[in-house]
């Protein structure tokens, strides 16, 4: 079973320009995760035979998004948090966005595994959504994966906006502390790896220079001067069902690259 995540950063625009459809064609996912669609079901003119859609967007148009195409029929999709999860964390912060409606969290559940695709919150050059996902978003996402995986085991991929150590961005002294690379935004992560859950990517490459993003400026993707900020992480019960793990840096369209995860189930 193959599996991709991929933060498209406007599926209108990948498929404007066919690196989406091109994509699908040579790499045929059997599911394929993607992030900031920034866009409804049915603004996006696609069709990929064969594939069942599965939709969360934001309220706000034009903005965030999450999407789900699948070969495999699903036992169960759900978008976002548990309703109870709102009594207990605040997902509003003080400009009163809040980020429980900006379509960031779907799960869809099959027989061997709950499957969860995530665009975590962006913190802010000026940190000023640090507060809101150390405090409530990473609690919050890693508890709903813990109650998935009472279930089931849990595969979770996306976009988490953080590197976690200082091997998965390029220049981690001169980031230290801003965003995507702040002590909370780290310590949210490997609270995940804390309850159990593997970075699968590390389990087949070590060290650095392995990047899943980078910035539009200084010719940064050609120099590969990036972060590795998107993710699968599974439950360690899937650890040896787990046969590779990769990013398609040469996958262009967006800023950041597909990254895949192979399954032997």
């Amino acid at each position: 079973m193959k599996l991709y995540s991929w933060n498209v950063n406007g599926i209108r625009a990948v498929v404007k320009k066919g690196t989406l459809q091109d994509f699908m064609a040579e790499h045929k996912p059997d599911i394929v995760c993607l992030q900031e669609t920034k866009a409804q079901k049915g603004q996006a003119e696609i069709d990929f035979p064969g594939y069942q859609e599965y939709w969360n967007s934001a309220e706000k148009a034009g903005y965030s998004g999450t999407a789900i195409f699948t070969k495999i029929q699903p036992l169960k999709a759900v978008n976002g948090f548990p309703e109870s999860f709102a009594r207990k964390y605040n997902f509003i912060d003080d400009k009163t966005r809040n980020s429980a409606n900006e379509g960031r969290v779907m799960a869809t559940e099959y027989d061997k595994f709950w499957l969860v695709n995530v665009y975590t919150i962006n913190v802010k050059d000026d940190l000023s959504r640090l507060p809101l996902k150390y405090e409530h978003w990473d609690p919050a996402f890693l508890a709903y994966v813990k109650e998935l995986e009472k279930q089931k085991p849990v595969l979770f991929c996306g976009d988490l906006n953080v590197a976690h150590t200082e091997d998965d961005l390029a220049r981690p002294k001169e980031n230290k502390g801003k965003k995507g690379f702040t002590d909370e935004e780290r310590e949210g992560f490997q609270k995940y790896v804390d309850a159990g859950f593997i970075d699968t990517y590390r389990l087949f490459h070590k060290g650095n220079n392995h990047y899943t993003w980078w910035t539009h400026w200084a010719n940064a993707r050609a120099r590969n001067v990036g972060w590795r900020i998107d993710y699968f992480l599974a439950s360690k019960s899937l650890k040896p069902k787990i046969k590779a793990a990769e990013i398609h840096a040469d996958v262009m369209g967006s800023d950041h690259a597909p990254i895949s995860l192979e399954l032997e189930l």
